[in-house]
């Protein structure tokens, strides 16, 4: 969530930054700064009327010391005149407050000023990229027809199972996919510091809106009904991302300055309905309802953000160089910035078998937007609170790395070559029929 004070103080320079976006967010200012002049100037004349009532509750006393019981009880009527006025303002100064807040719940994050100015991911930046794409004396297969031929998914039958966009992962495909989370769970806790954590599966809506998820993408989540109770349709919600409940840990809270930074991991499914995502019901594994994700997350002080973000692709690049594989790494522009971000790098790992590069990561900073949300602070050695910088990227994802370790590391035999890293796990170093 933007402050307030900086739109008040700052509007022209919020308008512009949110302009960046492209996605005319900036002509929801004016309405928000109304709505808090309002609730503002209803404050003033509430705090008016009960220091008029405290007096006039002074003035019962003093008539009641010298006996004048009609005028006492006068004014006592007056007191009580004054009492519902205020009645009537605090249930309007709640129904101001409650537009104005839900409206700025709609506003995304402020692009930092290093991100790059554009409307879409053809203006995204490009960084780096790490090795080269393969290169094979055969033609390469795709996952699709890999997995098949190895029997490592089961299309036809996840579809059976729930719909199209479920996998059901078979013999070597599930245990390849059980190996990839152990062994990036490892990686991250004993190489890179995290604190592993094993969150809920099932979140609350204040969750949702703590990250940004909510209300902005509602229309993407599962929702979750407890057994026949209607009522509670809409309070719980699948995760879309471990990213809702572990940036949550802390909301509510006020934590000390010497225990930042925290890093967390965490491995969970993640679901998205993705309502009208193209390419959600084609066969393959690019782009599923529910699919399987290790989340970085770090809180951090505002000094540190930056240098956390940089630290924090570096912990998720690991991973694909680990794998032997080909990647690029790409700095979001304005207008391809998630709600919440205020910078992003994503990093795209090659598929041979699509001929494409595919997200597998996006690391972000969103600096205090969501901290203000979920009210988490620290306290400084001074005293005084201030607002962390929370950030969050994936450690990474699957099944996209799935595709691109089969695609990348198959056979001129239709055999998949295991990565080194990866054998102690799978007890194998090569999937074959």
């Amino acid at each position: 969530m933007l402050d307030i004070k900086l739109i008040r103080e700052q509007t022209d320079f919020v308008k512009q930054r949110l302009a960046t976006r492209a996605g005319g967010d900036e002509n929801r200012i004016d309405e928000i700064l109304s709505l808090d002049e309002r609730r503002r100037g209803l404050l003033s004349e509430v705090e008016a009327l009960k220091a008029h009532r405290n007096r006039v509750s002074k003035e019962i006393g003093a008539l009641m010391g010298q006996k004048k019981l009609i005028e006492a009880e006068a004014k006592k009527i007056e007191t009580r005149d004054i009492g519902d006025k205020i009645a009537v303002l605090d249930k309007e100064v709640a129904t101001v407050e409650s537009r104005r807040d839900e409206a700025l719940l709609r506003l995304p994050n402020l692009p930092h000023s290093s991100v790059a100015i554009g409307k879409s991911a053809e203006d995204n930046a490009f960084i780096r990229e790490h090795g080269h794409k393969p290169e094979f004396n055969f033609k390469p297969k795709s996952h699709v027809e890999l997995c098949e031929s190895l029997k490592l998914v089961d299309f036809a039958r996840g579809a059976k199972l729930t719909g199209s966009g479920f996998l059901l992962y078979t013999d070597f495909g599930a245990r390849l996919e059980r190996a990839l989370i152990a062994f990036m769970l490892d990686l991250h806790t004993a190489e890179h510091g995290f604190k592993e954590v094993a969150p809920p599966h099932i979140i609350g809506r204040h969750c949702m809106e703590g990250v940004g998820q909510f209300p902005k993408f509602e229309d993407q989540a599962y929702a979750v009904q407890e057994g026949l109770d209607t009522t509670s349709m809409g309070k719980l919600y699948l995760l879309p991302t471990a990213e809702a409940p572990v940036a949550n840990i802390h909301r509510e809270e006020i934590l000390s300055e010497k225990q930042l930074p925290i890093k967390y991991v965490a491995y969970s499914p993640c679901f998205r309905a993705e309502a009208g995502a193209a390419g959600v019901g084609t066969r393959g594994m690019i782009r599923v309802h529910q699919f399987d994700k290790v989340e970085l997350i770090k809180i951090v002080t505002p000094a540190q953000g930056y240098d956390e973000l940089e630290s924090l692709v570096g912990n998720a690049e690991r991973v694909l160089q680990l794998m032997g594989l080909h990647y690029r790494i790409v700095s979001l522009c304005t207008g391809d910035l998630g709600f919440a971000s205020a910078k992003t790098y994503d990093i795209e790992v090659w598929a041979p078998g699509q001929g494409a590069y595919l997200e597998v990561s996006s690391c972000s900073n969103c600096e205090d937007f969501q901290s203000r949300r979920m009210n988490t602070r620290y306290k400084l050695e001074s005293g005084e609170n201030r607002l962390p910088h929370i950030l969050n990227g994936s450690g990474v994802a699957l099944a996209r790395l799935f595709v691109a370790i089969i695609e990348t590391h198959q056979m001129e035999d239709g055999s998949i070559s295991i990565p080194e890293p990866l054998r102690p796990y799978l007890k194998v170093d090569r999937i074959a029929q």
